[in-house]
């Protein structure tokens, strides 16, 4: 189902099923039983609100994901699993089990986390539900404490309602409270532009109401800061020291304004750096035709010639080399995402403790990694034949001098570059083409961190429009550091 602007403070969604009959586990890998044992029975079902694809080939993000398992969880009891997924990363899981949440434990608009429900563990005969019942009519007790079943059934109706509170995401069963799940950081309300069921259940309807009627990603023009203090400066006329290429994606408008409010700040404010987002174009018109205007006003947005398609992003990469060398003649070029924070001063001071001169790939260094035969990222043998990848560093984050993004260029116009889908994996495969007749000083250092943030970071990754405004504070106050990933 479609929220094309997304939910907003008071929205809700209801969704009336019915679960499914268990059936047996069909994934192989899960499914492998011991001598004696019988099939895996499972049971479960998805109620997500997911975001807009970045690019084709990619997952959409899940703002909230709401599994149910009704059977076949490795604790062996019903259980609702709650996470979200960030540019293709996971968060910690909150699991419901049974158990009401602790005191201690913070609440959400209010609500608990999780209620409690009745166990298989739980020692609740008939006659102590005959007592409950005599000790409230007659008044003993002046507390009543009852604890439900499972909210779901197989075969058994059931109508779910997802709100969206102040605090967090709030889901209620048949007219009751089950669980309320905090906002993440990375993710907000208009993010949410569509509801997707799947799994063990047949969906009978699904009602929404209280939706916004306008999306800012598509009139970013409502909320991003159109101020001459973000517009990119004229290109210089003199050679530059490096040059930063960032790799966006048409429908990040946010992103974009993320970065230029913080760390692209510096390079404003340096002559001798410069700074481009390198995009594709998207699927829906209404997109582009934003993405032009905030191109005209900031004047730092390079196109690439072709759709958004994660098997295209290497184009970009390419793109990248191509305005380092030929456009501002870079000395060193630096590629990396539009959710990367980018530590300027940090990386150009590790840059030149290499001595001039000298052909240079530095980042966090994967050596000797295998290609994944199976799986989501499956790459064939037809795609890779080898056994290993060659040294890369991790996309988010890396630098390689001129020389080698002037042969690069040179090998790309002469159709001698192998082309990959994996851009930071192409990457590698090039610089080792240009160590076999100049040597190249690969430098790995962790502190160009693809997974996250760390103490004392250059880069660090996964981090959403918010969290870079909080470490640009940091930064600017003497003090850099990560903020918070809730």
């Amino acid at each position: 189902m479609e929220l094309p602007c997304g939910l907003a403070l008071g929205s809700h969604v209801t969704v009336a099923a019915t679960p499914r009959a268990p059936h047996q586990e069909r994934d192989p890998a899960i499914a492998v039983l011991r001598d004696g044992e019988a099939p895996a029975m499972v049971s479960q079902f998805m109620v997500e609100l997911q975001g807009l694809r970045a690019v084709d080939g990619e997952d959409p993000p899940r703002v909230l994901h709401f599994n149910p398992r009704l059977r076949g969880d490795w604790s062996g009891r019903p259980v609702i699993e709650q996470n979200t997924c960030y540019r293709m990363n996971w968060g910690a899981a909150q699991r419901c089990e049974g158990w009401r949440s602790r005191p201690d434990e913070e609440t959400v608009d209010g609500l608990v986390k999780c209620e409690k429900w009745i166990r298989d563990n739980d020692e609740r005969s008939e006659e102590s539900k005959t007592a409950w019942w005599l000790n409230r009519l007659i008044g003993q007790k002046k507390e009543v404490n009852f604890d439900w079943p499972y909210p779901f059934v197989e075969g058994r109706l059931f109508v779910l309602t997802l709100s969206a509170g102040l605090e967090g995401y709030h889901v209620s069963v048949d007219g009751r409270h089950v669980t309320s799940f905090p906002y993440r950081t990375g993710f907000v309300l208009e993010d949410a532009t569509g509801l997707f069921l799947n799994g063990d259940l047949d969906v009978h309807s699904v009602f929404a109401g209280s939706l916004p009627t306008t999306h800012p990603s598509f009139a970013p023009q409502n909320y991003l800061d159109f101020s001459t203090v973000w517009q990119a400066p004229p290109l210089p006329d003199e050679p530059v020291e490096i040059f930063i290429g960032i790799m966006s994606s048409a429908n990040h408008f946010a992103e974009r304004m993320g970065v230029r409010k913080t760390w692209m700040s510096s390079v404003r404010k340096s002559p001798n750096m410069v700074a481009r987002f390198f995009v594709a174009l998207h699927g829906r018109k209404e997109v582009n035709v934003e993405l032009k205007k905030e191109a005209e006003f900031f004047g730092d947005i390079v196109f690439v010639p072709s759709l958004d398609n994660y098997d295209l992003v290497v184009m970009k990469t390419l793109a990248i080399c191509e305005y380092g060398v030929n456009v501002v003649s870079a000395k060193y070029v630096m590629k990396c995402d539009d959710d990367t924070f980018v530590r300027l001063d940090s990386v150009v001071a590790e840059i030149k403790k290499v001595p001039s001169g000298r052909s240079l790939y530095i980042g966090s260094m994967n050596i000797q990694h295998k290609p994944l035969r199976h799986g989501k990222w499956a790459v064939t043998y037809e795609e890779w034949p080898e056994e290993v990848y060659p040294a890369y560093a991790n996309g988010p984050g890396y630098v390689l001098s001129s020389d080698i993004a002037h042969f690069i260029m040179s090998e790309f116009t002469k159709q001698g570059l192998t082309l990959f889908k994996m851009e930071d994996v192409s990457m590698g495969l090039w610089v080792e083409q240009f160590n076999r007749t100049i040597p190249v000083e690969y430098i790995h250092s962790a502190k160009f961190c693809p997974y996250g943030c760390i103490d004392d970071y250059y880069t660090a990754h996964y981090q959403s429009p918010r969290l870079m405004l909080c470490m640009w504070e940091k930064l600017l106050e003497g003090r850099p550091g990560c903020c918070s990933v809730r």
